[in-house]
């Protein structure tokens, strides 16, 4: 009895209940600690140079073959799945090890990997020799070197051509730097001017303005860039003769020697001679690459560097937006509007506004922002460029806009429970003084709620950093040509489409033509996606922060 009636007195203290809580916490620390371990651990592991394995593996015709390549994954099957196959399994083991190696080449042999059974694997090595070669197209190729070659000619060959090929290859990367400086920079720039000048001339033929006199001036201008374009096509024309002069020779895993334009090279190395030192120096380069350079090979390869850039510039102007007309939607609601049925039925639609799904944002965007807004300046402002849509198609400025309508109920109500915990005497102090109503507002209640607005903002910026469905309506795309930000007048362009890292998460895992080499990118992107989120909040946070210590002295009044 004495026992029941303790256990009761325990629970009714509420102690348990705090054990729960603690527990429940601890639980959800762990799982998301646990969830970005798993993410870090198999993204990050990409970018190392992994063995490359020369296998002698027995076919099921009783054949030998030589496989060359990267052991990718590993599992554990039944021998019964295997045979169900038609595969003969060696031995009377009930369950065998199989391989996933990468053996590239898809250019040669259609796969870019392969199953191996281990009890089929008669040895195994690691040559030095080995290469690994990292293409802008068709994957990786792997191979023995034999030779270097200069229009046609062996020039290097043996234990010279490694050195040969290494020091032809920064020459044929240092071309490829300055033929794409002259493609995407300069011939760029000198198209966007083509561009206007067609506008220009089209908008003179609206308003009634083409003269000879003006239009004249608009072909002068057009041949003196006509000519500049000649001149960088010639420059173009050598630079791409000099780009392939040089190839290398090949031995591939069924002995076929095989010649590799360097033009067609990203990097050369040989993973299995490389040294601890060497090792940490070509991760560190492959992970530069990959948040600084932009994708290649359906977005499988190189770097998401314009999916970033993308991603921040999106928050940031949803920021812009979300901000000022969250913050004066919560005022009015507080402190203007008369506490009423009508009132409260407006919160309660904000804050139903919160539970809508995502892609309903995105149909209204599209719907409502490019159609009807977008439409209609184009009509206003743009007629020059008509039938072709300029503001009236999906851009990075309509993605701000619905992502910034669709986090405006978090922004309304973190606002407006600031606003409620400024103490009333507050206010009737600032109005004692002589201070109007606005002044106390605007100079006193405002700033004091100030940290409130910036958890409200914190939250929006979580929510839109990582929202993809109504972006996939409004304005992203899987590559976008050019960046929202560039060296052309006006520097900023709000209608151009652009790549974000949530949707750069879903076209690798999920309409990837190579899967399984593209899964690696996918838990880097997604690490990359959480990083960016917590360093845009980490900023947020240090200024909310500011504005409490500087306010503290009101919190504590």
């Amino acid at each position: 009895m004495t026992t029941n009636r303790s256990i009761g007195n325990w629970f009714k203290s509420g102690t348990p209940w705090i054990w729960l809580n603690a527990a429940a916490v601890s639980a959800s620390m762990i799982m998301v600690v646990g969830l970005l371990a798993l993410i870090a651990v198999r993204g990050l592991a990409h970018f190392w140079p992994a063995t490359v394995y020369e296998f002698d593996y027995l076919q099921p015709d009783g054949q030998q073959q030589r496989i060359i390549g990267e052991v990718h994954d590993s599992e554990i099957v039944t021998r019964g799945r295997i045979e169900a196959s038609g595969v003969e399994v060696p031995g009377d083991a009930l369950e065998v090890e199989r391989l996933l190696v990468k053996t590239g080449n898809r250019d040669l042999v259609g796969l870019d990997f392969r199953w191996l059974l281990e009890p089929r694997v008669q040895d195994r090595d690691t040559p030095a020799d080995i290469m690994v070669v990292e293409r802008y197209e068709w994957g990786n190729f792997y191979g023995f070197l034999v030779s270097v070659k200069q229009e046609g000619r062996v020039v290097a060959s043996g234990d010279a051509a490694w050195q040969a090929l290494q020091e032809r290859l920064a020459r044929a990367t240092e071309l490829q730097h300055r033929i794409e400086d002259i493609e995407k920079g300069r011939i760029g720039d000198i198209n966007y001017a083509m561009e206007k000048l067609r506008l220009e001339r089209r908008r003179l033929e609206l308003e009634g303005r083409d003269t000879p006199d003006n239009l004249a001036a608009i072909e002068t201008r057009r041949e003196r860039l006509q000519d500049d374009y000649e001149v960088l096509q010639q420059q173009l024309g050598e630079l791409y003769g000099q780009l392939r002069r040089d190839s290398f020779l090949a031995t591939v895993m069924d002995g076929r020697e095989v010649e590799v334009p360097l033009a067609k090279v990203v990097r050369v190395y040989r993973p299995n001679a490389m040294g601890p030192v060497d090792k940490i120096g070509f991760y560190f380069a492959k992970l530069w690459e990959f948040v600084s350079d932009e994708p290649r090979e359906a977005n499988t390869e190189g770097g998401i560097f314009p999916a970033i850039f993308g991603t921040v510039i999106m928050v940031i102007l949803m920021s812009v937006v979300v901000t000022p007309f969250g913050v004066i939607a919560a005022v009015y609601l507080r402190e203007y509007a008369k506490q009423g049925p009508l009132t409260r039925t407006i919160r309660i639609a904000v804050n139903n506004l919160a539970g809508v799904p995502s892609i309903v944002y995105g149909v209204f965007g599209l719907g409502f922002f490019v159609y009807f807004l977008g439409g209609s300046i184009d009509d206003l402002f743009f007629p020059e460029a008509q039938p072709a849509p300029t503001f009236g198609t999906p851009g990075i400025f309509w993605a701000s806009l619905t992502l910034a309508l669709l986090t405006l109920p978090v922004v309304i109500v973190a606002t407006e429970e600031g606003l409620s915990r400024i103490p009333s005497t507050i206010r009737e102090g600032s109005l004692a003084l002589g201070a109007t109503k606005a002044e106390t507002l605007w100079r006193t209640v405002l700033p004091m709620a100030s940290p409130a607005m910036m958890t409200g903002l914190i939250l929006a910026v979580a929510r839109a950093a990582g929202e993809v469905a109504p972006l996939m309506l409004v304005g992203v795309v899987k590559l976008a040509p050019s960046l929202p930000v560039d060296g052309n007048p006006p520097f900023v362009h709000l209608e151009r489409k652009f790549m974000h890292l949530g949707f750069h998460i879903y076209d690798v895992g999920f309409q990837s033509p190579n899967v399984e080499a593209a899964r690696p990118l996918v838990y880097a992107t997604a690490l990359l996606l959480v990083v960016v989120i917590v360093v845009l909040n980490i900023a947020a946070i240090a200024i909310r922060n500011r504005l409490r210590e500087q306010f503290k002295a009101y919190d504590q009044g």
